[in-house]
């Protein structure tokens, strides 16, 4: 629909849409930054969504059964703020929006979960909004099934560019939704073709509806500037018993008289001169960021559209039993439940009477079988490698169209789309998610876990093989890099316990006390239980600890983590047996360490004596803990990976590559 008859036939639309646009002008123009291009296009959209669908009150923008808007095309940032602002969220003021992009404004350039109300998520990577979305859309049949739909019965609906559609995550997270048959979900696509270098065809020939036919998806489209149009469309889509992508055919930068349908609008300001021009087009004579008060009624009016729903559903939730109001709000506040904790204590207990030889993972294949049976809310799930991660527990069940109660799901090798999807279930409230892959498939992952860290959102990584331990598969899948790379993401825990009770710890610390992201680095061998006296109290929680005290005078002290605190204490025996005192600290979370007080970083690693690290991974990182913390160069040393490794039964690998308590011990003498 051309813009004068729009403006002639929809009059009361073409208000509010029209306040839409010329908020994200006005906002991008005032930074000198942005993208006006996007919400000038899909403002028609937007309103028809929140003005006749979206169930959503604006004075309770968290209200947990509320409808899921996620703005996929993160830099189209100024959509969402105008959405949030215009229908009254707290918060969101006029001031906000022009500080648009400022530091310290909740108006970031790209939308930042936590910033304010009704920012769902944090986008801007494009194609995670769309993958987070499927996992919202997992967790609301999640606990549909579980609660009622007196108390879960809402949808997600995104909005999507595409720069969205031709990131790989894309068609990992449709793929997963359709197989799924996640009916909740809505998929707006901003069909304009234009990307910052020009004309999409420029890098991509792809038909995106019979992509996304194939996948399992219902495909509807519109004219994405006709409101009656729109509304028909999303009418029809929640209709559909499949996620349902609508193909909203629209003009970037729409109304803009030399720039409309080009990349110059993408990701620029308009200009003083182009703004002027706009406004008379547009028939919008008012000064940058004034809203008329009859329009900005029209959008007060939208915000309150859910209230009378939300009271309903208040009133539903009142008439459940007490117990089961208080569990719902347990799970939707994130709250571990009391019996988790003394549960793996005791599984900690019979580890340390039985001592097992275990691979970690198989221990936490323990620890979640305890977990599992008491944590409803969790979730679990493989990239296709159940049975090697060892995450499926008996009585969780499949999630698929015919099970909602399931509580396990097979992503298929889809480790980015699993990430994302996990970010977005944490993200919903309810769940608590946890995935498995190897430790060196992180990489296909490590976007999302990086917005997991970002967002703070409580998502487990259950990354197994994670070493040369892995043996003959070789080099492709034996990890040297990536424990540095993990533990250089700020926020992000990463746990690689050296036996089964440190496993249990781990997860314990995972589950209750860490409150962003953790990955489990789990090995593929059996370890030996080193921890075989019985202690309530976890050790691990302090991130680094004495396992083993030096004999006579402290004159080295050996540092390991996961599978090589066993070489340590092999290696302390050797150097002991040689009257060097050595003191053996295992350091299960590097990060939980750093966040001790100096006075027990101190204690643990005092000055004066050799340090040596020993890690089957590269040094990357180790000199904090060996030549800082009242460390010396001269007095430090690690033995670890120095490249790839190669393919071979792990025993010879450990001693191809010299990690063995041997070459510790030489390395400590070298150092004395």
């Amino acid at each position: 629909m051309e813009l004068a008859e729009l403006r002639a036939a929809h009059p009361e639309h073409w208000a509010m849409a029209t306040a839409l646009r010329m908020l994200a002008v006005d906002a991008v123009e005032a930074a000198q930054s942005g993208h006006p291009g996007m919400p000038m296009g899909m403002a028609d959209v937007a309103t028809v969504l929140f003005r006749r669908f979206l169930r959503f009150d604006a004075q309770a923008p968290d209200w947990p059964d509320r409808d899921r808007f996620v703005l996929s095309a993160g830099h189209g940032s100024m959509l969402l703020y105008g959405l949030l602002h215009l229908t009254g969220v707290p918060g969101m003021t006029l001031e906000e929006l022009r500080r648009f992009r400022q530091l310290g404004a909740k108006t970031a350039g790209h939308p930042e979960y936590g910033h304010a109300p009704g920012i769902e998520t944090t986008t801007g990577p494009l194609g995670q909004g769309l993958a987070n979305a499927v996992g919202m859309a997992i967790a609301e049949e999640s606990l549909r099934a579980r609660f009622g739909k007196g108390v879960v019965d809402h949808r997600t609906f995104v909005i999507a560019g595409d720069g969205c559609l031709m990131e790989g995550i894309s068609q990992e997270a449709i793929a997963l939704a359709g197989r799924q048959r996640l009916s909740r979900l809505i998929v707006l696509w901003d069909d304009n073709g234009i990307s910052i270098d020009g004309p999409v065809s420029l890098a991509d020939a792809t038909d995106q509806t019979a992509r996304f036919r194939a996948s399992g998806w219902a495909v509807l489209s519109c004219d994405g500037h006709d409101p009656q149009a729109i509304e028909g469309a999303i009418s029809a889509a929640l209709e559909t018993r499949r996620p349902t992508l609508i193909a909203c055919r629209t003009r970037i930068g729409f109304g803009a008289p030399h720039k409309e349908g080009s990349a110059a609008v993408h990701g620029a300001p308009l200009g003083a001169a182009e703004v002027a021009l706009l406004r008379e087009a547009y028939g919008w004579p008012h000064p940058p960021f004034e809203i008329p008060e009859e329009i900005r009624a029209l959008w007060r009016a939208a915000g309150r559209r859910g209230a009378e729903a939300r009271a309903a559903w208040q009133a539903r939730l009142e008439a459940l039993t007490p117990a089961r109001r208080a569990e719902f709000a347990r799970v939707m506040a994130g709250e571990p439940p009391r019996r988790l904790v003394p549960a793996l204590t005791r599984l900690k207990a019979r580890l340390s009477s039985e001592a097992p030889s275990l691979a970690t993972r198989k221990a936490s294949e323990l620890a979640l079988a305890e977990i599992n049976a008491v944590t409803p809310e969790t979730m679990g799930g493989s990239a296709d490698l159940t049975g090697s991660n060892n995450t499926l527990t008996e009585g969780l069940g499949i999630f698929e169209p015919g099970n909602r109660k399931g509580r396990y799901i097979h992503y298929g090798v889809r480790e980015h789309a699993m990430a994302a999807a996990m970010n977005g279930m944490a993200l919903h409230g309810g769940i608590l998610p946890y995935g498995g892959t190897f430790l060196v498939f992180s990489d296909y992952a490590r976007p999302a876990m990086r917005l997991s860290a970002l967002m703070g959102q409580r998502v487990v990584y259950v990354m197994t093989h994670d070493s040369i331990g892995l043996g003959e598969d070789g080099p492709t899948h034996q990890p040297v890099e990536h424990l540095a790379g993990l533990r250089a993401i700020p926020g992000m825990a990463v746990f690689r316990p050296a036996d089964a009770v440190e496993t249990a710890e781990a997860w314990a610390l995972a589950l209750t006390a860490v409150r962003g992201p953790s990955v489990l680095a789990l090995t593929r061998q059996n370890l030996p239980t080193l921890r075989r006296e019985h202690r309530v109290k976890n050790l691990s929680a302090m991130g680094a600890y004495v396992l083993a005290e030096a004999e006579g005078r402290r004159q080295a002290i050996l540092l390991a983590t996961g599978s090589e605190v066993s070489i340590a204490l092999e290696a302390r025996a050797l150097l002991q047996a040689e009257g060097v005192g050595t003191r053996v600290v295992s350091m299960p979370c590097w990060e939980l360490f750093a966040a001790q007080e100096e006075g027990y970083r101190r204690r643990i690693l005092p000055a004066g004596p050799v340090r040596v690290g020993v890690e089957a991974a590269v040094r990357m990182g180790w000199d904090r803990w060996l030549i800082g913390e009242r460390g010396r160069e001269s007095r430090a040393g690690f033995v670890g990976m120095k490249g790839f490794g190669a393919s071979g039964p792990y025993k010879d690998l450990y001693a191809h590559f010299g990690i063995t308590p041997q070459a510790v011990a030489e390395t400590v003498k070298s150092l004395l």
